[in-house]
């Protein structure tokens, strides 16, 4: 399984409605409200085989509310 991060900025008070949404997909493993640019950061584990993009367009990008992502990969943990 590969690690990726997802951050969502969402439209404005649509960061409640979005979270529970997320979470409603059981597709991220751990899921935190956070301040700056974005309004929520996802842990998402991709399955092998899988690929990153189309496994998120697929499962968490069309959901309402969202008006802007960005998705970093890991590489390695220490």
């Amino acid at each position: 399984m590969r690690c990726v991060f997802v951050q969502f900025r969402c439209q404005p008070g649509q960061t409640y409605e979005v979270a529970e949404a997320i979470y409603d997909r059981e597709v991220v493993s751990e899921l935190f409200s956070t301040s700056g640019d974005y309004d929520l950061l996802a842990k998402v584990y991709i399955p092998d085989g899988q690929d990153v993009g189309h496994y998120l367009s697929d499962r968490l990008f069309d959901i309402p509310g969202i008006s802007r992502t960005l998705t970093t990969i890991t590489f390695k943990a220490f």
